[in-house]
């Protein structure tokens, strides 16, 4: 498994709070926790900016993205509402949580509350090849549901 040292400042928000760990040897994703001073309650449908209490410096060639927690998702309907939001190794300010209830009923959301999960991977930079055709394949332009929902 790859691993990169990643530079991070536990702002004042979360000073109290643990660094993001690992749940398992194999995990992707560490919990972010809300850095928050009280309690938000989210409605059916409201959306809300979480902070974290971390800013981190990834190293150039590398992004963080903030996914949402299944345990969450299938629970309770919270989601990441930009899954997954992405955050550029250039960026510096806090990292934050755009959450959104999708569920039935209003969700309460604490301090310390593992609400998203944060996984660091590689990203490539594309060139552009402006050409006048592009190379022929099965699908061609068929698009959405072109390929439909059954298997064989």
């Amino acid at each position: 498994m790859n691993k990169i040292s990643v530079p991070v400042i536990k702002l004042l928000n979360g000073a109290d709070l643990p660094l993001p760990d690992y749940a398992t040897a194999d995990s992707a994703g560490l919990d972010l926790m809300a850095a928050i001073d009280a309690p938000k309650s989210l409605a059916p449908g409201e959306r809300a900016l979480i902070p974290s209490g971390l800013a981190i410096a990834l190293p150039g060639g590398y992004e963080a993205q903030v996914r949402p927690r299944s345990g969450l998702a299938y629970k309770n309907g919270i989601t990441v509402l930009n899954s997954p939001g992405t955050i550029d190794a250039d960026y510096r300010g806090e990292v934050g949580i755009i959450l959104i209830n999708h569920g039935d009923e209003t969700f309460v959301i604490e301090r310390g509350m593992r609400i998203a999960q944060l996984v660091i991977t590689a990203v490539s930079q594309l060139i552009w090849d402006e050409v006048e055709t592009l190379p022929e394949t099965t699908r061609g332009e068929e698009g959405f549901g072109s390929t439909g929902v059954k298997s064989g």
